[in-house]
């Protein structure tokens, strides 16, 4: 991973390696400016004097977690990386949960009121709030990247699978188109819809084939709601039988693959419903951007031997993809969407009563909740320092968190090394 590197009028310059990052603070020629992603501020550097490359940032867009890669055009190097889990369900889970309790307060001691639903207005392209923070994470970070780094283009994935070279996965329709990426476009669908496992035995990481759940001989079609994903010892096993004669003794497993056979897939549906939304986003950073399908991006990733992870499928988004693409010694930045706290102030306990009230200040004495601190304890008996979280409290006794332990601290101890930002890092 290199480092983002600023000049002393906090322009971007070119990223450098964290062996020469070290050399210039040891040096006191740059101080840090961000913990996440690392950034140092050179002092006796401009970007008029210094000579920079173009970047370009590219985005695999996930229902859960989203890749994101830097990579150096002219030299196809990626200089950083980064994974961003995403709070989506999390979201939904909370909604539900505040809905279920205005549905019960509603005829709770009171006469029974309707809930409204005719008389709200939403703006054109609205979104669920757990749709609209996936989209909100990563123009986020595109935008934070673009103030650290030289970028000068974006690459998006903007459809896990192009429909316009498959045929419509929910309802039957024109013959596959048979190009450079037939194949690609079907497998990779499959491969998301089946788990990426055997749909007989469940078997993982070995090669998979498609197989036709009515065979061919017998009136199957190439429709995607009649194929599935199976081991080589399964598809030979079944040849054309019917896959009722073929799982008699597994009824559990036939009605499991027939129910999933037409079920339509969740996570892809929460992608294709936020594409284009994030596409027009990314359209106002002004850069110009380029958009692909899940197909080339894996049809990229195979060609060049790379293994299959968020940030390695980033990298080999669209056609801008350079022939060889330089990984070694790249770890992605973990990052993981945690919120910027709650607006609840009651706090109930697990019956619904309340137990607590939260106060409606977010700061005391300079931190706040989730602020990662450097405590530099000098007696007790937790002297030594320490790096970690804290959690404020309306009195000089914080709780610093720690991977194995946690304690309370004085905040006289404590200096802040990154504020909280809504999202948690761990580096590989």
């Amino acid at each position: 991973m290199r480092v983002f590197v600023l000049d002393k009028n906090l322009k971007p310059l070119d990223p450098c390696h964290p062996a020469r990052a070290r050399e210039l603070l040891k040096k006191c020629r740059a101080k840090v400016f961000r913990r996440y992603p690392f950034t140092i501020v050179v002092q006796d550097r401009t970007a008029e004097n210094s000579v920079t490359h173009s970047h370009r940032i590219k985005i695999d867009p996930g229902s859960k977690v989203t890749g994101i890669a830097v990579v150096q055009e002219e030299i196809g190097r990626v200089t950083n990386a980064l994974e961003i889990t995403h709070r989506g369900q999390q979201i939904k889970d909370a909604l539900e949960s505040r809905r279920f309790l205005r549905r019960g307060r509603r005829n709770r001691k009171t006469r029974y009121r309707k809930p409204r639903f005719l008389n709200r207005t939403r703006k054109q392209g609205w979104l669920p709030p757990s749709l609209e923070s996936r989209i909100a994470n990563i123009e986020t970070w595109v935008r934070r990247i673009t103030k650290l780094g030289s970028v000068t283009a974006i690459s998006q994935e903007l459809v896990r699978f192009d429909l316009q070279q498959i045929q419509n996965p929910e309802i039957s329709g024109v013959e596959y188109q048979r190009g450079e990426l037939f194949g690609f476009e079907v497998k990779e669908y499959l491969l998301q819809k089946w788990g990426r496992k055997c749909a007989y035995c469940s078997v993982e990481n070995v090669p998979l084939e498609i197989e036709h759940i009515l065979a061919k001989s017998k009136g199957g079609s190439n429709r995607v709601s009649n194929l599935c994903l199976s081991c080589h010892t399964c598809n030979q096993a079944k040849g054309n039988k019917s896959i009722e004669e073929f799982l008699q003794k597994k009824p559990e497993v036939l009605k499991r693959v027939l129910a999933q056979a037409k079920a339509p897939l969740k996570d892809a549906a929460a992608v294709n419903a936020t594409r284009w939304e994030l596409y027009r986003r990314l359209q106002t950073t002004g850069l110009p951007l380029e958009a692909a399908s899940g197909g080339r991006t894996k049809f990229n990733r195979k060609t060049r031997g790379i293994e299959k992870s968020h940030w390695t499928d980033a990298a080999c988004v669209g056609e801008s993809t350079p022939e060889k693409l330089l990984l070694k010694g790249v770890k992605p930045l973990i990052v993981k969407a945690k919120g910027q706290g709650t607006r609840q102030r009651c706090r109930p306990d697990k019956y619904g009563f309340p137990k607590a009230h939260a106060p409606k200040a977010k700061f005391f004495q300079g931190f706040q909740t989730g602020d990662i601190v450097k405590a530099d304890i000098l007696s007790g008996k937790y002297t030594g320092k320490y790096i970690g979280r804290i959690a404020i409290r309306f009195r000089p006794s914080f709780v610093l968190q720690l991977p194995t332990q946690k304690f309370d601290v004085h905040p006289k101890y404590l200096k802040t090394i990154h504020k909280a930002d809504g999202y948690e890092y761990q580096q590989p």
